[in-house]
């Protein structure tokens, strides 16, 4: 422990104070806060882990209007919760939280982070973040917002190999500062500190509550912590087919057991369609996922009566509808990507009638 991290433990009591009477000033009036629930907590948790809170937004109010309870969502069917995630990408997250409300309905919630740690997907941060913020239980939750906010603080310059690793790293001292008669509003408040303040590329030292108390405050490194090993940047290159025949466009399932983005669908990959001539080049997109770069390229191909009679009876692919694309569970990139397609493609051609 560093010595301002012990500094800091001597303070606690302060620092508690003046990040809670921050945040009663400056939190954003997020839906989770203005209306608290077990519920509602899983499913913001859920959907914030690596998404920003302004992505979640619509995604939260859409959702709990839908389902606005474990019973109501336990109830639904895999693919209608799929379809309704589209778009926030990292599928397994609603899994996880569809089977975690088929184990919690009809039964007492758990209340304490121990008893949330024992359903699929919900890991130390989202059980504690669930057991604090809706049950009072004080344990910290400690996300990568909070872990910057107490490597700048602290004046921790490790180098971590994760996010996984500096989380443990700082568990102890964050458990340690966790205000014991409103730990809710504490972890909320750590998280939005480092959301909106101590930010990673620009820390705003001048508008920090708990200034004071950090060991690099208005310093021109603190933007370096905390610091991570570098990892191997990777590219990957795939070739996608669009085919379009009376009204419908072929897709591909993944199965449920597959690893990567089980029973969602996407647009198949040109080679396993078969031996066919590849059509044009409709639209070339990148997109960088963690530390992998996917170029992929989408061709355009004939829909011979051949070829549409061996496609449909493949047990993998299938037709849907041009105007059902919004609830078969494309993933965000593929239902943009056929959009922005469909939108070309049906555009008027120059010299015809429109």
């Amino acid at each position: 422990m560093t010595p301002h991290e012990q500094k800091l433990l001597q303070a606690a009591p302060a620092f508690r104070k003046a990040l809670l009477a921050w945040f009663a000033r400056r939190q954003r009036p997020l839906p989770w806060r203005t209306e608290v629930s077990a519920y509602r907590t899983v499913v913001s948790e859920l959907m914030c882990q690596q998404t920003q809170v302004a992505t979640v937004l619509p995604y939260f109010e859409r959702w709990t209007a839908r389902w606005p309870d474990f019973a109501a969502l336990a109830a639904a069917r895999e693919a209608e919760v799929l379809a309704a995630w589209a778009g926030l990408g990292y599928y397994t997250r609603a899994r996880n939280l569809l089977a975690l409300a088929q184990q919690v309905a009809g039964r007492p919630e758990p209340r304490t982070a121990v008893e949330w740690r024992t359903f699929k997907g919900v890991g130390p941060y989202t059980a504690a973040a669930i057991a604090s913020i809706a049950f009072r239980e004080p344990v910290a939750v400690v996300d990568g917002n909070v872990v910057r906010v107490l490597a700048r603080v602290g004046g921790v310059r490790e180098t971590f190999r994760d996010a996984g690793a500096a989380a443990k790293s700082f568990a102890a001292l964050a458990d340690a500062l966790v205000d014991p008669r409103r730990p809710g509003d504490h972890n909320q408040a750590m998280m939005e500190l480092g959301a909106t303040v101590c930010r990673k590329a620009a820390p705003d030292c001048a508008a920090c509550p708990v200034a004071r108390w950090c060991a690099v405050r208005g310093r021109r490194d603190a933007a370096v912590l905390p610091r991570f090993e570098p990892k191997a940047r990777k590219t990957a290159t795939v070739v996608r087919a669009l085919v379009r025949h009376d009204g419908k466009l072929l897709l591909r399932r993944n199965p449920r057991d597959a690893k990567r983005l089980a029973g969602m669908a996407e647009l198949p990959e040109l080679a396993t369609l078969g031996a066919i001539a590849p059509g044009p080049v409709a639209l070339v997109r990148r997109r960088t996922i963690g530390n992998v770069t996917y170029e992929e390229t989408l061709r355009e191909l004939p829909a011979t009566a051949a070829w549409v009679r061996a496609w449909t009876r493949a047990d993998d692919l299938e037709w849907v509808a041009v105007d059902g694309l919004e609830g078969a569970a494309l993933t965000g990139p593929h239902l943009r990507w056929l959009r922005e397609w469909l939108s070309r493609a049906d555009r008027p051609r120059r010299g015809t009638r429109p």
